[in-house]
């Protein structure tokens, strides 16, 4: 093998050392973009960190034409942009879930809150219309005492004036009976009087 033959095969050596390390390169730059594509397109977090997501396309992209030299410490830093996007858009999931749990747990409380407060205005009402019914009851309760200590007061009056008028008859009675007693003793001497005077006189003289 002659000089220029030697010297041909070492260029070509090269170059597919430098394809070979290219095409490293571009497997490296697509699994990044892949899988930021993948990031990209998943129905949950694909619309979250959108900044993030912009940051790390573009190091991605940086990597294509960078010499080897520049191009590791690209490489890291477009998967740490991947990671950080993957990881800002979980966060923000997180987040968004959590604000949503607690507009639940409010929504709840609210609703526990209206269910208390109407279920307290129902036992007011209740309460207020046993209280109205037993006012009302107390006020009857209290008429027919009142009826009752009236009802008794003329009882009482009426069995005085009966009572009275009792005594009254009695007096009459007893004042009519003393009058008949000394009628029918006056009665009597008037005809034992009368017995007495129309008795015969004795004969004077042998008339």
């Amino acid at each position: 093998m002659n000089r220029f033959t030697k010297l041909a095969a070492g260029i070509a050596l090269a170059f597919t050392a430098t394809l070979a390390v290219a095409a490293k390169d571009d497997l490296d730059a697509q699994r990044l973009s892949n899988s930021l594509d993948q990031l990209a397109n998943d129905p949950t977090l694909g619309g979250y960190a959108q900044g993030e997501q912009a940051r790390a396309r573009d190091a991605i992209n940086r990597l294509y034409g960078l010499k080897s030299k520049e191009r590791a410490h690209a490489l890291y830093i477009a998967e740490r942009r991947v990671d950080v996007a993957r990881a800002a858009a979980q966060l923000q999931d997180a987040q968004s879930r959590i604000a949503k749990l607690d507009r639940e747990h409010d929504q709840i409380l609210l609703d526990t809150s209206r269910l208390e407060v109407e279920n307290a205005r129902r036992e007011l009402d209740r309460q207020r219309q046993q209280a109205q019914a037993v006012a009302a009851e107390n006020a009857r309760l209290q008429q027919e005492g009142m009826d009752s200590a009236q009802a008794a007061e003329q009882a009482r009056a009426e069995a005085d004036q009966s009572r009275r008028l009792a005594e009254a008859q009695a007096k009459v009675a007893n004042a009519a009976k003393r009058q008949a007693a000394a009628a029918t003793a006056a009665a009597r001497a008037l005809r034992d009087s009368g017995d007495s005077g129309s008795a015969t006189p004795p004969k004077k003289g042998g008339q």
